[in-house]
């Protein structure tokens, strides 16, 4: 009897551990011609309460996939159980960097995600279909892709992050198909110049996005980051910026992802007051 007391014991917190739900969710792209799979990770209490749920997009990083993020942290199912939002991690393509590529109609990853994805989640889940209820972070390609995309499109989100960002990408011309996408720098400056988020911290006015960000000091991006930090500070654009031991490795996001999700939880409960 004890030794059946004891199992019962340990499937019901094995159960408890992993109470959220993790969907995966098809979305055929107009845009690009193509449907794309992404993860959804749903909080226990989605079941259990009705009522509309914030959500945070999670993008990831160069040569990852929708399923990265929960195969580096598999720990977000805990996190989405504890504060209660949704996290939606979109396929970004091999290495798309989110924007829409003026050269290749198969990598138009700003419309996807800002118009064909969103509409597609707040139809299926109970969401808070605007800003106040929407934030989107990313790590290395995916940081970058967050800011991109939430700069861009402050109506949209409400809060951004950034984990290892690729802030700059002028850097780096050879690099990670970036070429593939805008064409070469030395050909294509002008575009290069304007589709790297660093050039847009014009758009941000201090008011209507909250911002936070970190990378690690032995990181390739450490450079972009701090450079962006020291923008921001210049134009005096309010924002959380953090720079810790670490390189551009999953041991890196898996820490920085748990003081971002405080970071979320905090702006989603903000803006219900």
């Amino acid at each position: 009897m004890k030794i059946i007391i004891v199992l019962v014991l340990l499937v019901s917190n094995a159960l408890f551990v992993t109470a959220s739900r993790v969907d995966t969710l098809f979305v055929t792209s107009e845009s690009m011609g193509k449907e794309l799979p992404n993860l959804v990770i749903v909080p226990d209490a989605y079941s259990a309460q009705n009522k509309d749920f914030p959500v945070l997009y999670l993008l990831h990083g160069a040569t990852g996939n929708f399923s990265d993020w929960l195969h580096k942290v598999p720990q977000l199912k805990q996190f989405v159980d504890k504060y209660e939002f949704i996290i939606v991690c979109p396929d970004g393509g091999f290495t798309s960097w989110y924007f829409d590529s003026p050269i290749d109609a198969k990598m138009q990853y700003e419309t996807y995600i800002t118009k064909e994805l969103l509409t597609v989640v707040d139809k299926n889940y109970s969401t808070i279909p605007d800003r106040s209820g929407r934030a989107i972070t990313g790590l290395s390609m995916g940081g970058h892709g967050a800011f991109y995309l939430a700069f861009k499109h402050q109506d949209i989100w409400g809060a951004a992050g950034s984990t290892s960002g690729g802030l700059d990408i002028r850097p780096f011309p050879n690099s990670w198909d970036i070429s593939k996408r805008l064409g070469t720098y030395a050909e294509n400056q002008d575009v290069w110049e304007k589709n790297t988020v660093i050039n847009l911290v014009h758009l941000l006015n201090g008011k209507d996005l909250k911002l936070t960000f970190d990378c690690g000091t032995s990181d390739f991006f450490y450079g972009a980051n701090k450079r962006m930090h020291e923008k921001l500070l210049e134009r005096n654009i309010p924002h959380d910026y953090t720079e810790r031991p670490g390189k551009h490795n999953t041991k890196y996001w898996a820490n920085s992802i748990k003081y971002q999700l405080l970071f979320f939880d905090q702006f989603f409960r903000s803006e219900k007051q």
